[in-house]
């Protein structure tokens, strides 16, 4: 099993930034490809980026691309995502997730955080 934590979320002004974090752990961390999610009220859940397990591969969806960096510490076993010139239509809620697939679709992955909120005031 593997269990997820985020943290990191809060509330900032448009344009500012916030880096939240993911904490993995369990028997089965080896191998997993790691991504963020989000899902505002009353939408889908959306991708918003994935690092491979390597770390030496990202993908980010095309609404944070150039805005917001997804890493990994594989010694820690912990994700970030740092969020860059955040605009209100950013507020969510952030979920981590890993899969043993390089996949975009949240039906891939395996494991869930508890997600972690994140608004952005105008």
């Amino acid at each position: 099993q593997v269990q997820l934590v985020e943290s990191g979320g809060g509330l900032v002004q448009a344009g500012g930034s916030l880096r939240l974090s993911c904490a993995a752990s369990g028997r089965a961390t080896s191998g997993l490809h790691m991504g963020w999610f989000r899902q505002a009220p009353g939408k889908e859940r959306e991708f918003v980026a994935v690092v491979s397990w390597i770390g030496s591969t990202t993908s980010y969806a095309d609404s944070v691309k150039g805005r917001f960096t997804i890493s990994r510490d594989k010694a820690k076993d912990t994700v970030y995502l740092q969020m860059n010139s955040l605009r209100p239509d950013d507020t969510a809620v952030y979920y981590c997730a890993a899969s043993r697939l390089w996949s975009y679709a949240a039906n891939d992955f395996d494991y869930w955080g508890q997600g972690t909120q994140v608004t952005v005031s105008s």
